[in-house]
């Protein structure tokens, strides 16, 4: 299948540390990490655009202008007046990250207002992949207009893809997040859950009980990534376990599952089969976890064959 992808979501201004106590900037977010991998591993026959709302300000100038020199589309952002890009701090004990975020004035937040846009965007794309952190960030009534959107596009045939990336700072109260995580997925045509977020935020004792769960909702694709534990595929009845692909070092685990959502994508979307196409994202997340940041260059020029 040749044709448009659609990522919806919020890229930041990302601060990483760097010599001499110093501080770089980059920008990087999960929805757009995804896209910036799918933009690598595609060939040019596919396009690769993303949806989001930035400033006028000008961080939000530089941010298009690096989203526009890794070749993803941007002609379908939203320029918002008095917001600016939210922002977050990498923090690293021994190759694993955490973050401290300031995103309160974020114009992302205002990514579904205008719906004749947003409906634009998704009819003029044959795959949209959103992820858990889409919905979290969106005041309540623009996620139902973002999940009607793309309860449309699925009713259309329109490839649906969904990460739940579940981060409870940015929901009200856990109830609230749990329902809306089911609410994505049940219009996904597949689901890439990481099993750590499943386990602990709904209680799954194993990685077939985060299948199990998401097959209740009617999700028939599933990719569980299981850090170095694994991936588990399930696609139709068939459930497929894939060993990890060791690293040769973990520098900073930024932007893994991201990196691996967006070399899946590329390699199944061009005919892989799902185990082939896990084992390339696999090789990918491996190369990621020992560079700085979360885009990197992988060395990969293109999908396995």
């Amino acid at each position: 299948m040749v044709g448009r992808i659609l990522s919806i979501g919020e890229c930041m201004v990302e601060l990483r540390q760097a010599e001499g106590g110093l501080m770089r900037k980059g920008f990087a977010g999960d929805t757009f990490n995804t896209a910036y991998y799918l933009r690598a591993f595609l060939p040019a026959a596919y396009a690769v655009d993303y949806f989001t709302a930035i400033g006028t300000d000008p961080v939000s100038d530089e941010m298009l202008a690096f989203m526009q020199s890794a070749g993803i589309g941007t002609s379908l952002i939203r320029r918002v007046p008095h917001r600016t890009p939210g922002l977050y701090m990498i923090h690293l004990k021994g190759g694993e990250r955490s973050f401290t975020y300031w995103r309160s004035n974020s114009a992302a937040r205002l990514l579904a207002d205008d719906s004749d846009a947003l409906r634009a965007a998704i009819d003029a794309s044959e795959m949209i992949f959103f992820s858990g952190i889409t919905l979290a960030i969106l005041a309540p009534a623009a996620v139902e207009t973002l999940l009607a959107e793309l309860g449309r596009a699925r009713a259309v045939g329109k490839l649906i893809a969904f990460d739940p990336n579940i981060r409870p700072g940015l929901w009200d109260n856990p109830d609230t997040m749990r329902r809306m995580i089911a609410a994505g997925a049940r219009l996904a045509t597949i689901v890439m859950p990481g099993f750590e977020d499943e386990a602990t935020h709904f209680g799954d004792a194993s990685v077939s009980a985060t299948i199990d769960r998401y097959r209740s909702l009617g999700v028939e694709k599933l990719v569980v990534k299981n850090g170095a534990s694994g991936i588990t595929l399930s696609f139709g009845e068939e459930r497929t376990f894939l060993a990890a692909v060791p690293a040769a070092k973990v520098v900073d685990t930024t932007g893994a599952g991201d990196s691996f959502n967006g070399a899946f994508l590329a390699s199944w979307m061009q005919g892989d089969d799902p185990p082939h196409a896990a084992e390339f994202a696999a090789s990918v997340a491996a190369q990621v976890v020992g560079q700085h940041g979360a885009l990197v260059k992988t060395g990969i020029s293109s999908k396995l064959k």
